[in-house]
C-alpha cells in the first residue's frame, strides 16, 4: 500500500461508505462551525471535505493550521446528511472522519489565496507562480495544454510523421527577430544563437530523405511580449513534408484542427474543413487585416469613388484621396435604436486610437425615401446616398462609418474598427471557432523606411511564378506559396512551399539585394544542402501556446504557460534575467560595461 494515501481525493464516493481511507494533500480551506471542524483536502485529483469534532485530541492542532498545508489523514468514510450534499463535487455525497493526521509540509502565511478565483496583481502570480498554479483555473489551464501536446503528437504519428528534435544551439541567423546569443567558452569571441524556428533543419531533414517531421519545438525571439506572444521563447508543432504542395499541406492539417478543437473546444461549433480560403489582398479589403474574425459579419467596403465624385462635398476627404488615399465603409445593420451617445463614443474611441476620429452616416425613411442623418450628411447628395445604400448593401435603420487615409493605413484602423464595432454590438459568437485559410502572400514589400525592396514573410518561400519569368515580373506582384492558419482573429500558424531550388533562390535573394556570396555565407548549410538534390517540400509551424489560448478561452497566453515571464521578459519566480560572476564572464571572454546614468 502506497504509504501516503489510499485513494486519491476525487475517488470516494457512497461505495467507500464504511471504509478506512488515508488521503494527503493541501488543506484548501476550513469552515469552523463550533463543534465541527470541516477540512477541504485537495491534490491534483479533486477534493474530499473531512471532519472533526471539538472533542478530538487533533481539533486544536487542525483548528489552527494554516491553509495550504499538506496534510496526511487516516479516517473513515460516512453519507453526508441529505442537505449537506454537494452534488457538483465527485465527493459530494460523502466525507471522512478523521481519526489521527499528519502535518507532511507546513505551510507559510500566503501570498495570494488559493481558493477562489478572484483577480490578484501580476507581479505576485508571476513571483509565487507555484502558487499560482494550485489554483483551479490555473491547473485546469495546464492540464489542457499536456493533453493537447499529447493528442497532436498521437495524431502526428497516427498520420506517419516521424518525430526528431532538432538543435537549440545553432547559428545566427540575418533574418526574422533578434536572436538571443550564447557565447562560446571554447571559441573565443564567437556565439550560437537560440533558434527562432527550426526552418533551415527541418527542410534539412527532407532532403535528408525522409517524408514527414515533426516536433514539439522550443523557438527563442528577443521579441517584445504582449496578450498572444510570450516575450523570449513559445511552442510550436513544427511540420514538415516532402514532394507536397500547398493542397497536400493543408489536407493533413485541417482534420488535425477540426479533431482538435472538437475534442477539447468545450462544445463550441467549429466550421468543417476544408475551410474557407482568403487571398492575401481579398483579407485586407474585405476586413483590414490577414488575421479576420470570421464570426464577425461586418465586411468592408472601398467607397473611394463614391467620395470622389462630385455629388460628394466632404473637402478634407477629397485632400486625402487626391493624394492616393482611399476611403473604406464599415457598413453595420440594425443600430436605429442606438442613442447619439454610442456614435459619440466610437468618435472618442477612434481619437483614442491616434485617428482624426470616425466619421458616419445613420439612415432613416422620411416621406418614403431613406435619408441620411449624422454630422457629415450635409455633404452627400440624395444620388450619393442611394449609391452609398447599393455599394454597402444596407437600408433604412443601419448606418456606415468611414475610414479615409492612405491604402495601408486606412485598411488597418478600418479592421481594427470592425472589430471594435462588432463588439460593442455583441455580433460576435463566442461559442464558435471559425478557421480560415489566408493564401497569396506577396514575396515582397516595398520597405519604406529603408528605402527598397524587402521579404514580406518567408524568404526561402517558393514564388508562384517559374525562374525563367521570374526577373520579367515587378517583384511587388509576385506572389508566394506562403499561406497562415487563421481562428477567430489569431493567426495560429505560418507556413509556406520551400524554394528548393539554389539558383532560384539566389535571385530571390538577389531581388533584396543580397549578392550570390552573401547568401552562401549566411546560409551555407541550407545551400550546401540543396545543392545536392532536394525534394520539392514545405510545411508550417502551429503555435502551440496560442491554440491551448484559444482552447481555454484565455485572452493571455501567460494564463496557459507554465513558467511565463512578464511584459518586460523578466522571470520573477527565478529572477532571470540576472547578472552573473567576473569568473564565468572572463571563461567566456567577455566584459561588461555598466551604463552610466
Amino acid at each position: 500500500m502506497n504509504k501516503y494515501r489510499t485513494h486519491n481525493c476525487n475517488e470516494l464516493n457512497e461505495k467507500s461508505v464504511g471504509k478506512n481511507v488515508r488521503l494527503s494533500g493541501w488543506l484548501h480551506r476550513k469552515r469552523d462551525h463550533g463543534n465541527l471542524l470541516f477540512l477541504d483536502i485537495r491534490d491534483h485529483f479533486g477534493i474530499t471535505q473531512c471532519v472533526i469534532e471539538n472533542d478530538e485530541k487533533n481539533f486544536k492542532v487542525l483548528e489552527k493550521l494554516k491553509p495550504e498545508s499538506v496534510i496526511m489523514i487516516n479516517g473513515s468514510v460516512v453519507k453526508r446528511s441529505a442537505e449537506t450534499q454537494n452534488k457538483e463535487l465527485k465527493t459530494g455525497l460523502i466525507e471522512v472522519r478523521i481519526k489521527n493526521f499528519e502535518i507532511l509540509s507546513e505551510a507559510k502565511d500566503l501570498p495570494m489565496p488559493v481558493f477562489g478565483e478572484q483577480e490578484y496583481p501580476e507581479d505576485i502570480r508571476l513571483k509565487f507562480r507555484f502558487i499560482d498554479l494550485r489554483r483551479k483555473e490555473m491547473h485546469e489551464n495546464i492540464k489542457l495544454r499536456s493533453e493537447v501536446i499529447s493528442f497532436i503528437r498521437s495524431k502526428m504519428i497516427e498520420k506517419n510523421f516521424l518525430e526528431f528534435q532538432t538543435p537549440i544551439l545553432t547559428a545566427s541567423s540575418p533574418e526574422g527577430a533578434r536572436d538571443f546569443l550564447v557565447p562560446s567558452r571554447t571559441h573565443k569571441g564567437k556565439f550560437y544563437a537560440l533558434p527562432q524556428a527550426p526552418q533551415q533543419f527541418k527542410q534539412m531533414i527532407m532532403i535528408s530523405g525522409f517524408d514527414k517531421y515533426f516536433q514539439i519545438a522550443p523557438c527563442f525571439r528577443d521579441e517584445d511580449g504582449r496578450a498572444d506572444r510570450s516575450p523570449g521563447e513559445h511552442y510550436q508543432l513544427d511540420l514538415e513534408m516532402s514532394f507536397a504542395e500547398q493542397d497536400d499541406i493543408f489536407k493533413e492539417v485541417e482534420p488535425l484542427f477540426y479533431e482538435l478543437f472538437s475534442k477539447f473546444g468545450k462544445g463550441k461549433k467549429i466550421n468543417k474543413h476544408p475551410f474557407p480560403r482568403i487571398t492575401y489582398n481579398e483579407s485586407l479589403e474585405k476586413y483590414g487585416t490577414d488575421k479576420p474574425d470570421l464570426r464577425n459579419p461586418i465586411e468592408l467596403i472601398n467607397v473611394t469613388d463614391i467620395f470622389k465624385s462630385d455629388e460628394v462635398k466632404l473637402k478634407i476627404f477629397k485632400e486625402i484621396i487626391n493624394k492616393k488615399g482611399i476611403v473604406k465603409a464599415i457598413p453595420v445593420k440594425a443600430t436605429h435604436s442606438k442613442p447619439r451617445s454610442f456614435f459619440d463614443n466610437l468618435n472618442n474611441w477612434a481619437i483614442s486610437e491616434g485617428a482624426s476620429g470616425l466619421a458616419y452616416i445613420t439612415f432613416e425613411k422620411n416621406n418614403g425615401k431613406i435619408v441620411g442623418k449624422g454630422p457629415i450628411s450635409k455633404f452627400f447628395s440624395e444620388e450619393a446616398i442611394k449609391k452609398l445604400l447599393k455599394k454597402c448593401k444596407i437600408n433604412e435603420n443601419d448606418s456606415v462609418f468611414f475610414v479615409c487615409n492612405n491604402i495601408s493605413d486606412a485598411n488597418k484602423f478600418a479592421g481594427i474598427a470592425r472589430q471594435k464595432i462588432a463588439l460593442e454590438l455583441n455580433l460576435i459568437n463566442n461559442s464558435e471557432f471559425n478557421f480560415c485559410w489566408i493564401v497569396d502572400y506577396p514575396m515582397f514589400h516595398y520597405n519604406d523606411k529603408e528605402k527598397k525592396i524587402d521579404f514580406s514573410h518567408n524568404p526561402f518561400s517558393m514564388p508562384q511564378i517559374d525562374m525563367q519569368n521570374f526577373d520579367k515580373k515587378d517583384p511587388l506582384d509576385i506572389l508566394a506559396y506562403q499561406y497562415d492558419l487563421v481562428c477567430n482573429g489569431y493567426e495560429l500558424s505560418s507556413g509556406a512551399i520551400r524554394n528548393h531550388i539554389t539558383e532560384y533562390l539566389f535571385k530571390v535573394f538577389g531581388k533584396v539585394g543580397y549578392s550570390k556570396e552573401m547568401v552562401e555565407k549566411n546560409f551555407s548549410g541550407m545551400i550546401k544542402a540543396l545543392s545536392y538534390g532536394a525534394p520539392p517540400h514545405g510545411g508550417m509551424a502551429p503555435g502551440i501556446d496560442r491554440i491551448v489560448m484559444l482552447l481555454a478561452d484565455q485572452i493571455n497566453i501567460r494564463e496557459v504557460t507554465l513558467f511565463p515571464m512578464n511584459q518586460n521578459a523578466q522571470d520573477l519566480l527565478m529572477n532571470a534575467p540576472s547578472e552573473v560572476d567576473e569568473k564565468q564572464l572572463k571563461e567566456l571572454n567577455i566584459k561588461t560595461i555598466k551604463k552610466i546614468n
